[in-house]
């Protein structure tokens, strides 16, 4: 038998009971269309992650950060990263460069306007990553001691400034408030104008046999002399001023990144380190055990990172590196490792939602059954006829198979189309959702390619399987005893 043979008799069929048909489509339909629409939204989210970490060129960093470890005694113990550090790890097989995260508390002044904010320090080749590529306005500083600064749009924010183009070329002063041992120390040695020396003059020395006396009066002037230092330290500070220019504003959208609003570049922002503390007590209690607090102020010192960021080659893999920077003692974390667990995850997420519309496929599978052996029941004569003219078993199976394969075609495409309009719909509610929120709208469903081709190709598959019992059964029945059919 022909192909126009074969298929017309079963678009004819499937035409003449369009009741049955169409309830039979219908179970097909639903089926794909749930099955679209679940894995349209693990697609969407997997298409949001990929295209993040492209942008953001995630795949190719590394973020190296001090490991804090207690020994016996309870006594933390934390490599510093230092500059020495900085170029050692600088200098491994595959890293294009590698940069610190080096923040500190800044007064900005703009308009008339003083806030207190934080400050970056940066490097122009960090500012060519993808991290910092996107700019709303104006362009990265030019040089590493240009006086020049680039803001981000929470920067925007707290001066309440609305167009980013705005302020670019404007004057932005910033001011830091630092401290040193020096300013500390003079507190340390003298009390409301008093000395120290003058200061034990009121010590009875013959007293101090006394063992009461002698607790009162270590504890009165040891106590006496840490808070001394302590509030030289925070109170006693200079202000180191510059005044720098805006050369662009960067588009902080992506919340999750750890970028200050104002970013200063690195030789730049060198003035301010080297005259001191930023006198946070973060640095204070990161300055004692290193020994960095007893060192003048202006004397440029292997200063410690909180984390550096690592830069990789293109082609280069990232576990060797972490490897290196493991054994040089620190903790490394690679987001393309976190890339390869987030897709296994989607991977077993896709498996799980196709798991739940394979269920929806089996039940539309066993109404294919039943129509195809109701049109057995009612075309026996017609089998018998065409077997006598003679048609083979296979040609009578192959009928009924394209017969089967046509509702699994034809509910495939309508499927797909009618999933992919309730992901529409659900999209466009989560999108307002996410405006009123205050939020950038993202897109949660994507319908690639592969998605559409495997729905199908289910579909089709699923119906064939499922017309593969009518079928064999029509191919079976018995000439003489199908034209005694009435």
């Amino acid at each position: 038998m022909i192909s126009r043979d074969v298929i017309k008799p079963g678009l004819g069929n499937l035409w003449r009971m369009k009741l049955r048909t169409s309830l039979t489509l219908l179970g097909v339909v639903i089926a794909i269309a749930a099955f679209v629409a679940m894995l349209s939204a693990g697609a969407g989210m997997q298409k949001n992650i990929n295209e993040q970490f492209d942008k953001l060129g995630l795949l190719f960093t590394i973020q190296v950060s001090p490991i804090h470890e207690e020994d016996e005694n309870d006594t933390v113990k934390v490599v510093p990263l230092t500059d020495s550090v900085l170029e050692r790890i600088s200098n491994l097989p595959g890293v294009q460069f590698a940069y610190p995260f080096d923040d500190y508390q800044i007064v900005a002044s703009f308009n008339d306007t003083t806030i207190d904010t934080r400050g970056q320090a940066l490097p122009v080749r960090a500012l060519n990553t993808k991290v910092f590529s996107t700019m709303s306005a104006g362009k990265a500083f030019e040089s590493d001691s240009g006086k020049q600064a680039i803001v981000t749009n929470e920067f925007l924010e707290e001066f309440k400034i609305t167009s980013p183009d705005s302020i670019v070329g404007k004057q932005l002063i910033v001011s830091i408030k630092v401290a040193t041992f020096d300013s500390a120390l003079i507190h340390f040695f003298m009390d409301d104008g008093k000395l120290l020396w003058a200061r034990l003059k009121d010590i009875r020395f013959d007293s101090l046999f006394y063992a009461g006396y002698r607790n009162r009066i270590v504890q009165r002037e040891l106590g006496s002399a840490v808070g001394r230092f302590i509030d030289g330290y925070m109170n006693a500070r200079t202000t180191v001023s510059d005044t720098l220019t805006i050369a662009g504003v960067l588009d902080k959208s992506r919340r999750h990144l750890r970028i200050q609003p104002v970013i200063i570049p690195l030789a730049t922002a060198q003035k301010f380190s080297s005259a001191g503390f930023s006198g946070d007590m973060t640095d204070l209690i990161a300055a004692l055990p290193s020994g960095q607090l007893f060192q003048s102020s202006g004397i440029e010192s292997g200063k410690n990172y909180s984390r550096i960021t690592v830069d990789l080659k293109q082609g280069y893999s990232h576990k060797p590196i972490i490897d290196s920077v493991k054994a040089m003692g620190f903790r490394a974390f690679s987001y393309a490792q976190e890339f390869e667990e987030i897709t296994k995850f989607f991977t077993y997420f896709d498996m799980a939602l196709g798991m739940i519309g394979l269920i929806a496929l089996f039940v539309a599978s066993l109404g294919i059954i039943n129509t195809m052996m109701m049109s057995i029941t009612e075309r026996r004569r017609e089998i018998g006829v065409l077997k006598s003219l003679g048609a083979d078993e296979r040609d009578i199976k192959l009928m009924f198979l394209v017969e089967s394969g046509l509702i699994g075609s034809i509910g495939s495409i309508f499927g797909i189309l009618f999933g992919w309009g309730i992901s529409r719909v659900a999209s466009t509610i989560a999108k307002g959702f996410m405006e009123r929120q205050g939020e950038d709208p993202l897109e949660l469903f994507a319908l690639p390619l592969w998605l559409i081709a495997v729905a199908f190709g289910l579909g089709l598959l699923v119906s064939l399987v499922a017309g593969y019992y009518p079928s064999s059964r029509a191919a079976r029945v018995d000439p003489v005893e199908a034209l005694r059919y009435e």
